[in-house]
């Protein structure tokens, strides 16, 4: 799967918990969940189980601490697919 096809879905699943519409709408793969995006913790859980169910994929503790940007997610759920 692409890089851009990647950021397409992750823009989708993180839509409904962004807090700066201005920061959403110019998400790259150096966009942070907390500080750009202001995605609050309870929140980001929330966005790596809808990853898990989008991508059938399962993220571990290690790997959850890790997804904090979308570049760390992108690699994350790469690593993830390549592993299944």
């Amino acid at each position: 799967m692409k890089n851009d096809d990647l950021i397409s879905k992750l823009k989708t699943i993180v839509k409904p918990y962004i807090q700066d519409e201005i920061a959403f709408a110019n998400l790259t793969e150096d966009t942070d969940f907390i500080k750009d995006l202001k995605i609050n913790s309870a929140n980001l859980v929330d966005v790596i189980l809808d990853i898990e169910d989008e991508f059938d994929i399962e993220i571990d503790n290690d790997s959850m601490e890790k997804m904090l940007s979308v570049k760390a997610a992108i690699d994350i759920i790469e690593d993830k697919l390549a592993n299944k």
